[in-house]
């Protein structure tokens, strides 16, 4: 296993994590709705916990996790749609960009699971599947309010 390649691929989970955070608590400042700021508050509580459980195998591992979030691409700009939409105090266009941006960290997990296995111990693999369990609970729980409002 080559051990600068597992920080990297554990790294890509605490970036995406940060952005989960970030975007949660942004939106959770913004809206004014109590389930709403509840519920991105328990979101942002769901990364944070992965994160901190990423960062303890990185450093385990003798690396640095990264404090870093995607500032390129389409996840900041879906970040970027709920901070618009929350200023607007439109409670489906925020669930819809939640909701993208929720798809976009699974699939993140995804890529992980698929792509970089052969750079996991069987404990960071069963680390994150669980996480991705978690995340797709939290996945849920947006997706059923969006629809809701459909």
């Amino acid at each position: 296993m080559e051990v600068e390649k597992t920080i990297d691929v554990l790294n890509t989970l605490v970036e995406i994590n940060n952005d989960r955070i970030e975007g949660y608590v942004t939106a959770s400042k913004e809206t004014e709705e109590h389930d709403l700021k509840s519920l991105f508050a328990e979101l942002a509580l769901t990364s944070k916990y992965n994160k901190q459980e990423l960062a303890n195998e990185i450093v385990m591992l003798g690396g640095q996790p990264t404090e870093d979030t995607k500032v390129t691409g389409k996840f900041f700009r879906v970040w970027m749609d709920v901070k618009a939409a929350i200023t607007g105090k439109d409670r489906k266009a925020i669930l819809s960009s939640c909701e993208f941006g929720e798809d976009h960290a699974l699939d993140t997990y995804e890529k992980v699971l698929k792509d970089d296995v052969e750079y996991l111990s069987l404990g960071q693999l069963s680390l994150i599947q669980a996480q991705h369990t978690l995340l797709k609970t939290d996945h849920n729980r947006v997706k059923f309010l969006h629809e809701a409002l459909v």
